[in-house]
């Protein structure tokens, strides 16, 4: 067995070495590892880093009970006096290029997911090249409708526009970790138990393709789903996002927030699983 080492360099995460996979383990679990914009920062440090030191595959997990519960409320749910459309365009932009640095990073990306994967998150995951999951993760939509255009445009390649469409109408929609590889979310299901080991049995697979090798076929395979307009859909996102954010409606929801807190508010917006699939497993 390989042994395992960790750089604790940072305070929202961690890089643990273990063989051929280099895993960012985002280690804010007191806070659901919410996406801070400290974490995000140290995210692209990490990634920045692994292209050229670290083991030939990248890993992404979270620390705690689950991935990631999206980004931190705290910093971007709260009550504006003054909007700036141009300052939010540019923090909502910035996000997407740190997800297309996946994308267009020169190693190979797994994601392996468990617990669950909200809004943000699965922005990640959606720019991994693999994603495994535990088969009750639950992977999903916002809890509060505080935007749009951001988050479901990116599952629409992945799931197609109709799913994306009815995960992004219903406040906090998820799905379950069998159900988004049937859909074509994520590429296989684990019992949660496996899914560190499973994940590094198959970077360990990878691997033993050269990574030049690698590298090339990565490319190619993105540069087929750039000919379809991924890249600009995802940069588009930006602009859809930082316009809802000045409509009075998402002002409304900001407000209501602020008035009965975070847990009242997503407690009023709870909803059910509402796939057909799990209706139908849910009627007498």
């Amino acid at each position: 067995m390989t042994a395992t080492s960790t750089e604790n360099r940072y305070q929202n995460l961690r890089i643990e070495h273990n063989g051929p996979v280099s895993w960012i383990v985002l280690d804010r679990p007191g806070s659901a590892n919410a996406l801070s914009n400290e974490l995000l920062d140290e995210f692209s440090d990490a990634l920045d880093a692994l292209a050229t030191g670290g083991g030939p595959i990248v890993g992404i997990r979270g620390a705690g009970k689950g991935f990631s519960a999206g980004y931190d409320i705290g910093q971007v749910g709260k009550v504006v006096s003054v909007p700036d459309p141009v300052a939010d365009r540019e923090r909502l932009a910035r996000n997407v290029n740190r997800y297309l640095a996946i994308w267009d990073h020169p190693k190979p990306v797994i994601a392996a997911v468990h617990g669950y994967c909200i809004a943000g998150a699965t922005q990640m995951c959606v720019f991994a090249d693999i994603t495994l999951v535990a088969e009750d993760a639950r992977i999903g939509e916002p809890a509060i409708p505080l935007g749009g255009g951001y988050i479901a445009p990116l599952w629409a390649p992945l799931v197609g526009p109709k799913r994306a469409k009815e995960l992004a109408f219903v406040p906090g929609n998820a799905i379950d970790g069998t159900t988004a590889v049937e859909w074509g979310w994520a590429n296989h299901a684990v019992p949660e138990k496996d899914l560190v080991s499973v994940t590094e049995d198959l970077a360990a697979r990878m691997a033993r393709t050269p990574s030049d090798i690698l590298r090339i076929k990565k490319l190619s395979i993105n540069k087929s789903m750039e000919a379809m307009g991924v890249r600009t859909a995802a940069q588009g996102g930006a602009e859809m996002d930082a316009l809802l954010h000045l409509s009075p409606s998402v002002a409304e929801v900001r407000a209501f927030v602020a008035e009965v807190g975070l847990k009242a508010a997503v407690a009023a917006y709870r909803t059910p699983l509402a796939t057909p699939e799990q209706s139908r497993k849910d009627a007498p």
